[in-house]
């Protein structure tokens, strides 16, 4: 019985849905328009899972900080979700707000999905799966986990929640 309970609680990547580049992402925008990764080449990428009624929601703030200072070599794409503690009830157009009003976000922030679980989103197969990332296996353990991926598609690091955005550990590497 335990075995069936970790074979069916294990989530499966969707069927054809994780591909094998970040480049081959297109994701819902919180407005409804399109994030399309392949627009970032070239540029390093932080994905971060987000929610408006975590403690670590302030981290919006050096999140936005950091897109300011090095927009022209990173782009930030926020990720809300609900997955931790139920921190991000909100619909997307409550989290747009809210993320405008109180941290003035201007990075592209994606509709809200799940980051973990049967429901998890493709691009978190991709994230979290070493067989799809070719970096490291990972799970996302709490809201505001960082995932950075450099110029040429490739996973290079995995930041914990505590890892703050402005940190020297996550500047360091943005600048390598």
């Amino acid at each position: 019985m335990l075995f069936n309970f970790l074979f069916w609680s294990t989530p499966q990547a969707p069927e054809g849905e994780v591909h094998k580049s970040i480049y081959d992402y297109k994701v819902t925008a919180l407005d409804g328009s399109t994030i399309n990764f392949a627009d970032f080449k070239g540029k390093k990428i932080l994905i971060v899972n987000t929610a408006s009624k975590c403690g670590y929601t302030p981290q919006y703030e050096g999140l936005e900080e950091l897109y300011k200072k090095y927009q022209d070599k990173l782009v930030i794409v926020g990720f809300p979700s609900n997955n931790f503690g139920f921190q991000e009830p909100g619909s997307d157009e409550e989290i747009a707000t809210f993320c405008k009003k109180n941290y003035g976000v201007t990075f592209p922030m994606a509709s809200k999905v799940s980051v973990k679980g049967k429901k998890m989103t493709p691009i978190y197969h991709w994230l979290t799966k070493e067989e799809y990332n070719h970096y490291q296996n990972s799970s996302v353990k709490w809201n505001f986990q960082k995932y950075l991926i450099n110029e040429e598609g490739k996973l290079i690091g995995v930041y914990s929640s505590k890892v703050k955005p402005m940190s020297e550990e996550l500047v360091t590497a943005i600048e390598q």
